[in-house]
Order: C-alpha cells, then sequence, then structure tokens
C-alpha cells in the first residue's frame, strides 16, 4: 500500500487520471515515436525523450528547436504525433488500471482521462488499452498544456465536482504540478513525491476500497 494512504479522502468525489504512463502504458510508442522524430530534426535522441515527458509535444518542440518560428514548431510538433497515431502493437492497460475503474463504477465515482495528447492520439491509444473514457480532456481542448492546471480545472468542471474534491493520477512532474495549481490532491507514480505515493493503480483501487469500508 502507499506510505502516504493517511491523506483525507473523505471529500473524494472525482478522480483526474492522465493516459500515458499512468492509465495506459505507450512507453515503447513514446520512445520509438520521439527517437525517430529526433533524428528526423537533428536533435540528441536522449534529451528529446527525456524532455517530452508529461509535456505537449508543441511545448517539446519548441524547446528543442528555439529557432524555429510558431508556424514551425507546430509543424514540427505535428510530425512528432503522426509518428505515434498507428504505432499501437505494444500499448496496453497499465497494471491495476482495470481494477481502478472496476472500483471507480462500483463506488459511483466519475472520472476523466486529462492528457498532453491530442484527441486522435488518445482515443487511439485509449482503445488499444480497452478503456472507454466517459470524459476525455485532450491539449486540443486548453490553450496552456500541463504544468497549466487549465486542464485539469476544465475536467472537474465537465464533472460537476470542485476541484478541491478531485484526486489526480499523475507520472510525470509537469502533471503533479498541473494537479497541486489546480488546487487538487494528488497520487504519483514513478516514485514521484505528491500527496500520495502509489506503486501501481491497483494500490490506489486498493486504497479507495479500504476507505469506503470505513
Amino acid at each position: 500500500m502507499p506510505e502516504d494512504a493517511r491523506v483525507d479522502l473523505t471529500r473524494l468525489r472525482a478522480v483526474l487520471l492522465d493516459m500515458d504512463g499512468t492509465l495506459v502504458d505507450s512507453d515503447g510508442a513514446v520512445e520509438r515515436a520521439w527517437r525517430a522524430w529526433a533524428r528526423e530534426f537533428g536533435v540528441r535522441e536522449d534529451e528529446a525523450f527525456a524532455l517530452a515527458h508529461g509535456h505537449p509535444s508543441d511545448a517539446t518542440a519548441r524547446r528543442l528547436l528555439p529557432g524555429l518560428d510558431d508556424d514551425a514548431v507546430l509543424a514540427a510538433a505535428q510530425r512528432q504525433l503522426d509518428l505515434q497515431y498507428d504505432d499501437l502493437a505494444d500499448v496496453r492497460a497499465t497494471p491495476g488500471a482495470h481494477e481502478l475503474l472496476d472500483v471507480l463504477a462500483r463506488r459511483g465515482l466519475p472520472w476523466a482521462v486529462v492528457t498532453s495528447a491530442d484527441v486522435r492520439l488518445a482515443r487511439n491509444r485509449l482503445a488499444a488499452a480497452g478503456i472507454d473514457a466517459p470524459v476525455l480532456v485532450t491539449v486540443e481542448d486548453v490553450s496552456a498544456g500541463k504544468p497549466d492546471p487549465e486542464s485539469y480545472l476544465l475536467a472537474a468542471r465537465t464533472l460537476g465536482v470542485p476541484p478541491g474534491d478531485c484526486l489526480v493520477v499523475e507520472d510525470s512532474e509537469p502533471g503533479i504540478r498541473a494537479g497541486h495549481a489546480a488546487g487538487m490532491t494528488v497520487a504519483a507514480l514513478r516514485g514521484l513525491s505528491a500527496d500520495l505515493t502509489i506503486e501501481d493503480l491497483g494500490d490506489l483501487a486498493r486504497l479507495l476500497e479500504e476507505w469506503a469500508m470505513g
């Protein structure tokens, strides 16, 4: 169980989940795309892959290619997405993902997916993982991506739940910062520090079940 399980979840009314690395294991596809993109644009592969995690593709392209104008940055970002759309062979749900979604359904807790991907990529990956998101917020729905809180605040408004009653689940520093900036409790994967630290989504599912049982 997470070491931080003392966090008060009595106000919890919704769960907002990041997609890549949190709800969907797409690590292989993401790495392949960013390394291929880096070779095309003449930047270091390791640097591109490291900077990309948790950020929208246009923000990463802008940081890696500072000499490009806005139109060229958008074209470079679109090329990166093009490399990912159909690379789904090893995309699957993360450990505990379906267990967590079953718990949310049994408890009647609404949930949403909040991702830095665009809608086409998000739908492709969620479908490959066998997940049907009731609410999907993508980078196309907001004016600023993570770590800006806009996407998480939009998800909360869409679900009709105050930000303070939402739990964000993330696997990246930009996502954690976005959740906290939105005034939400954050559970973190991959050993990152937040209000809760969980090994996988199965940990969170068991925590929610225990909390519901009193």
